[in-house]
């Protein structure tokens, strides 16, 4: 687990902290290893490879939606959860599902050295000084053009938000592409790529209109770099990790009898 990953402080989740000397009884690397291989073939389709695939639960970090003890864990993964969309792993001995454990605890661990960020203090600064509204949507509130982040905690991880932040052109998502195309009388415009396909392109141009071009009215197009500036030193490791706890905490709702 990579150091710059922040635990994000989710309001209707809770951190479960783990003592390190529990992990002392780990006799040899490859146990966490084994479970992570465990945890990708078997849980990663529904809970994602990083663990925070379902709403408002970070298994990366030790977020669950009521603590649990390691031996409630290993029910859980072994048993599911009655009436709920956790199923039972029948075929899972219960020594791997303590290895799943043993690796998700590690994680929450790892992540605990570094800073821990404010999310209401990451929300002023999202909306206030980083100006972000002026680009992005949460929840109704914002500008089109540079994409909707109501549930960016989703699908990125604390990571993958902080390179994002640091170095935006790094990474880029599919829906958060720019494009630039230049027409045959010389006009080019570029915006953020809707769609492309063999005959035409539509984009979401700087003023937050739709545009559409047909690919043989085109003399040249191609894709851009993203528009949003990267935060420098200015930023400090502080304020990315409030902003970045602001970001993780933007999910969808919890719905009744879900996977906790």
């Amino acid at each position: 687990m990579r150091k710059s990953l922040l635990s994000a402080a989710l309001t209707v989740a809770t951190v479960l902290t783990y003592p390190l000397t529990t992990l002392a009884q780990h006799e040899t690397g490859a146990d966490l290893f084994s479970g992570e291989q465990v945890f990708q073939n078997l849980c990663a389709n529904c809970h994602g490879i990083d663990g925070a695939l379902v709403p408002n639960v970070d298994l990366g970090h030790g977020v669950f939606r009521q603590p649990y003890t390691d031996a409630q864990l290993v029910t859980v993964i072994l048993k599911g959860i009655p009436n709920t969309p956790m199923p039972g792993n029948p075929t899972m001995s219960e020594e791997q599902a303590q290895l799943v454990v043993d690796y998700l605890r590690s994680r929450a661990v790892d992540s605990s050295s570094a800073l821990a960020g404010d999310a209401t203090k990451g929300r002023a600064l999202f909306e206030g000084r980083g100006d972000c509204l002026s680009c992005h949507m949460v929840a109704g509130q914002g500008s089109p053009l540079g994409g909707e982040l109501s549930r960016i905690g989703d699908s990125r991880t604390a990571g993958e938000l902080i390179q994002s932040l640091r170095a935006p052109n790094a990474v880029v998502q599919p829906n958060q592409r720019h494009y630039t195309v230049t027409t045959a009388e010389g006009t080019t415009v570029s915006g953020r790529l809707l769609n492309r396909d063999a005959f035409s392109v539509q984009l979401l141009d700087s003023s937050g209109k739709l545009r559409s071009f047909n690919n043989d009215k085109l003399r040249e197009d191609g894709f851009a770099a993203s528009p949003m500036p990267a935060l420098g030193a200015d930023w400090k490791d502080q304020d990315i990790a409030d902003l970045v706890a602001y970001l993780a905490s933007l999910r969808a709702p919890a719905k009744q009898g879900a996977t906790p």
